[in-house]
């Protein structure tokens, strides 16, 4: 692996323990203006500081990060359909790697899906793009998406994404969680980063998610709404690195998120 390469990586994952608390706020490019993400910079900005790393459009970091920060990118580069066409999974590669390279950013992420009308379209362009990334030492995060069909999270479907995903050189995967998830992770040779998904009843809920994932092998996780649309936002981020980087139980990442409500938040120094 090139230096360059596992330079970027060492920026995602914190080389201590190898894990990772991404922040997903990509959502913008097939659901448009959705619930708390109306207005990317003012959910954005609260946030950085405790984010290892931030999984974006090209459009929403130029636009709404400001170019001195530090928090290593995760550049969204496929894309090609929303949530008022008829199938989500119709998706292609919408970013160049030039763009990426030029956004120096520290990995690019394209999605597939796999048993779709689309498996074969979305896997090709993951092949492709990985190619193309490993001319400037740029890892690739392939997102094993399933599109409005939720059903088809289990332990057979999603080993069989990981694994295929990860043998066409993906360098890290992200997927959601299931039942057996450590059959998942046993099967995939490359790290994986769990979906927070669809907001859930609670923040305890996703504390346990997060603690679960990582508890059962995954290097972390990458969530969206169910940190930025708690009402709490940055007491909830830093409650999931409790989870993720000290193995703290869902119940004391929570009873930390509680106490962070009561008291003013101040980014760190």
């Amino acid at each position: 692996m090139d230096w360059g390469l596992q330079n970027r990586l060492s920026r995602i994952f914190r080389p201590s323990d190898a894990r990772t608390v991404m922040l997903a706020v990509d959502h913008g490019y097939f659901l448009g203006p959705t619930h708390r993400l109306e207005e990317p910079r003012k959910t954005i900005e609260p946030l950085l500081p405790y984010a290892d790393a931030i999984m974006l459009t090209r459009g929403v970091l130029r636009n709404c990060v400001d170019a001195t920060s530090d928090v290593p990118i995760v550049l969204r580069v496929s894309g090609g359909a929303t949530i008022v066409s008829e199938d989500l999974a119709n998706e292609t590669i919408t970013t160049s790697v030039r763009d990426a390279v030029r956004l120096n950013a520290s990995a690019v992420a394209a999605s597939v899906f796999i048993g779709s009308a689309y498996e074969h379209q979305t896997l090709a362009a993951l092949g492709g793009l990985i190619s193309r990334a490993l001319d400037h030492g740029i890892p690739v995060l392939a997102v094993t998406a399933v599109g409005k069909e939720l059903e088809k999270r289990d332990a057979r479907y999603l080993s069989l994404c990981c694994r295929v995903v990860a043998e066409l050189g993906a360098h890290f995967v992200k997927t959601y969680h299931c039942e057996h998830f450590d059959r998942v992770v046993g099967s995939c040779p490359v790290p994986i980063v769990v979906a927070g998904g669809p907001k859930l009843d609670s923040e305890l809920d996703a504390l346990r998610l997060a603690y679960r994932a990582v508890q059962e092998g995954a290097a972390g996780v990458d969530f969206g709404r169910n940190v930025w649309q708690s009402d709490h936002a940055v007491p909830m981020l830093r409650a999931i690195r409790a989870v993720v980087h000290e193995n703290a139980t869902p119940e004391r990442a929570h009873e930390l998120f509680l106490d962070l409500t009561r008291v003013p938040q101040r980014q760190p120094v």
